[in-house]
């Protein structure tokens, strides 16, 4: 019964979403507007897209067995022990429309240093990664596993730029940090707790810079990210920051003269919305 209520509390919080949500017709900043055209409403189809989905595919037919280590929050699917592979990639990895939208933010923003933290089976950093493949990228997972099967898969689908650390967050950020030295994109997906979210948070914004963004996802998938969520889009060094509703979006942008909040959707989820009628 608590998937019921786990889908049910996401199904009201995308509504509130919805209610709120603004277009690329209805945006007066010229960056954000940038950014909804160049991601979100960009429908190219990337040379990479197939690629992965066609190791997803394979994924999801795989019942090999993989002993779960988590650190974090858990999922709020399945809690054993041990999972499958199939089921880490049904419920675990991001979507295909969330891994395209990473894909083509990471190409619009041309970042130089990658940092992710929440690996699986390694679908979102292999989105990410092929967008930047000239950047440096370091994923974190801390189930070993799991990481052990996101190597494999960055091999087989011939990701060179990516440096996988195991272990936890507390123990292996640092070691990302200190080899990165400054963070142009951090992808937050993993151990998603108010508490170690603004923790992990905190200890990246001394390598973030002007041109950085920090993208947390899961912003809505529970009261707890929703509470750090709204703490670290108030961080006095954030001035801009986007909800996508599955995406949260931090900018460091000191061209920023006021700090603006921006809640976003895909121009054909709101057609009345579309510059026809004002």
């Amino acid at each position: 019964m608590n998937w019921i209520f786990i889908h049910l509390r996401l199904v009201w919080k995308y509504l509130q979403y919805y209610w709120r949500a603004k277009t690329r017709y209805s945006l007066h900043s010229p960056f954000v507007y940038e950014l909804m055209e160049k991601t979100v409403e960009d429908s190219r189809d990337f040379y990479a897209f197939p690629i992965i989905e066609s190791l997803r595919r394979l994924l999801l037919r795989d019942d090999t067995l993989v002993n779960i280590t988590d650190y974090g929050a858990g999922s709020k699917v399945e809690s054993a022990s041990s999972r499958t592979v199939c089921s880490l990639a049904r419920h675990s990895a991001v979507s295909p429309a969330t891994g395209r939208l990473l894909f083509r933010l990471v190409n619009f923003l041309k970042p130089s240093t990658l940092l992710e933290m929440g690996t699986s089976l390694g679908i979102s950093t292999a989105y990410q990664a092929a967008a930047a493949l000239r950047s440096t990228m370091i994923t974190i997972e801390g189930c070993p596993e799991t990481a052990a099967l996101a190597q494999q898969h960055f091999q087989q689908l011939n990701l060179p730029n990516v440096r996988l650390l195991t272990g936890p967050f507390r123990e292996k950020l640092p070691e990302a940090l200190q080899k990165l030295q400054k963070l142009d994109y951090l992808y937050l997906d993993g151990d998603h707790r108010h508490g170690a979210s603004l923790e992990y948070f905190e200890q990246c914004l001394p390598y973030a810079h002007a041109g950085s963004v920090f993208v947390i996802a899961d912003i809505h998938w529970s009261g707890e990210m929703e509470d750090a969520w709204r703490e670290m889009r108030r961080h006095p060094r954030v001035g801009l920051s986007v909800d996508l509703f599955h995406l949260g979006l931090l900018f460091f942008r000191e061209e920023q003269r006021e700090k603006e909040y921006f809640t976003v959707i895909g121009a054909s989820k709101k057609p009345w919305r579309m510059g026809f009628f004002r």
